[in-house]
């Protein structure tokens, strides 16, 4: 049965761990097309509640009677080949398909799909994207990879023929996707591990555009996505940037408030709309070009896409303000690169705090060993690094490298094996005006979480 028209046959789907960020929302999509569906998970999460709410039926544990009925399986990459439902379904002939082969499926029955990629800030732009092309009337779907204030969550289910949705590049996942309108907000080296170079990476984007079939809204100043965009004929190709050869441009850029940026939007060298940004970092000029243009193309407003610009307030853990206490300000961040690091690090230091600690979590054996000297580079920039341990994630230490290698090569800095000692040091030192930001991939913001809680006791 070819991937491609399965949907077409089918009625009845299975997700397995249906409650996750990037299960919940394809299956939002595929119950309110009508088909009926059944999910398994373990774990309790605001997206579980969701699914609940539409009356999906939800196993609390996973066994092969479980996808009986059902002619679909569909898991995510965190489950296990030996997972007793996917054996089941094997056995019984049931047809498997891994999440990104689902959005692929899921997206191209959309004529105006869009798909954010890029190393950094899918997440910020797709949802950026996403709150303007609502408030622009155009109705989206949307698929995001963190939680949405506007939307109360990180799916949603339009009425119109648009969806947006991120495009990883981890794996070749976006390989699965093909978009009518791609945005490549950059390219740099990550994901060694799988990729190996950054040639690969470059080879694996180049694919990524040749399979986008309308329009391209690249980044016009990386030279690694120009070099990716080299010899791409398929589509119309856009681009935004700081360079006023972009066909969308930043000209007035002047440094506000809380590193919050103005400037104006250019749109081929004359004025399409004000930005006054009210999410911190210079970095943040690029996302909402991208935004815009997209926006632009897709026929909203000037002044629409102005008011969404301003209005959107970030996405969850992306340098989000949990609570101030006693006069310190905590935050958290999915900062896990050394150039997000430093991109979310130098705003912090332009924001007025007295001081600034940076508690990092460095994300993968591989990432740290291989951008070693980056990472140190990048946690030089605030007053104070603490650090936990590396989180293996998907890996062994066949690196051989520790948080002590870090830290030996950060001045000043320390590092702690548990969150609890992370949170007694950095409390025990921290004073009114400073800003405590846990930053990373995996599981730190429960260090932020605990933060809040020891200084909620102390009050």
């Amino acid at each position: 049965m070819e991937q491609t028209d399965l949907l077409s046959r089918v009625s009845k789907i299975h997700f397995v761990g249906i409650g996750g960020s990037g299960m919940c929302p394809i299956a939002e999509i595929l119950f309110h097309e009508g088909f009926r569906l059944t999910g398994s998970d373990r774990s309790e999460s605001d997206t579980l509640e969701r699914i609940k709410g539409y009356g999906i039926p939800v196993y609390t544990e996973h066994k092969a009677e479980n996808v009986d009925g059902a002619e679909l399986v569909v898991y995510s990459a965190a489950v296990p080949r030996d997972n007793p439902e996917l054996v089941a379904a094997r056995e019984k002939g049931i047809p498997t398909v891994e999440r990104s082969v689902m959005l692929g499926m899921v997206t191209r029955r959309y004529p105006r799909s869009v798909a954010v990629s890029g190393t950094h800030g899918k997440t910020t732009t797709t949802a950026l994207l996403t709150q303007t092309l609502i408030m622009g009337g155009v109705d989206p779907s949307a698929i995001i990879g963190g939680k949405l204030p506007y939307i109360g969550g990180n799916g949603r289910v339009g009425k119109s023929d648009a969806i947006v949705c991120e495009a990883c590049e981890y794996v070749d996942t976006f390989l699965q996707l093909n978009p009518y309108l791609s945005v490549i907000l950059n390219i740099d080296a990550d994901h060694l591990d799988y990729f190996g170079t950054l040639e690969n990476i470059i080879r694996s984007f180049h694919q990524f555009a040749l399979q986008t079939s309308g329009i391209i809204v690249a980044n016009g100043d990386d030279p690694n996505v120009k070099k990716a965009l080299e010899g791409v004929t398929n589509a119309e190709i856009v681009t935004f940037g700081l360079g006023a050869g972009n066909d969308y441009s930043a000209a007035n850029v002047r440094d506000e408030a809380k590193a919050c940026e103005d400037f104006t939007v250019m749109k081929k060298g004359a004025p399409l709309c004000e930005a006054r940004l009210s999410i911190p970092g210079r970095h943040n000029i690029l996302n909402a070009l991208a935004a815009a243009a997209v926006a632009d193309r897709m026929g909203v407003s000037p002044e629409t896409i102005a008011e969404a610009l301003h209005a959107f307030g970030g996405v969850h853990r992306r340098f989000e303000i949990l609570g101030s206490f006693h006069g310190v300000t905590v935050a958290d961040d999915f900062a896990h690169h050394p150039t997000e690091l430093t991109a979310t690090l130098s705003a912090a230091m332009r924001m007025g705090y007295r001081e600034v600690w940076a508690l990092f979590q460095p994300h993968t054996y591989s990432r740290t060993a291989l951008l070693l000297d980056d990472f140190a580079k990048a946690l030089s920039i605030p007053n104070h690094v603490v650090l936990s341990e590396i989180l293996a994630v998907r890996e062994t230490n066949t690196y051989g490298i520790y948080a002590k290698d870090l830290a030996a090569k950060i001045p000043g800095s320390v590092w702690f094996n548990t969150f609890e000692e992370m949170a007694d040091y950095t409390m025990t030192r921290a004073r009114a005006g400073d800003l405590i930001l846990t930053l990373g991939g995996g599981d730190v913001y429960k260090c932020a979480n605990l933060i809040v809680e020891k200084y909620r006791e102390k009050a």
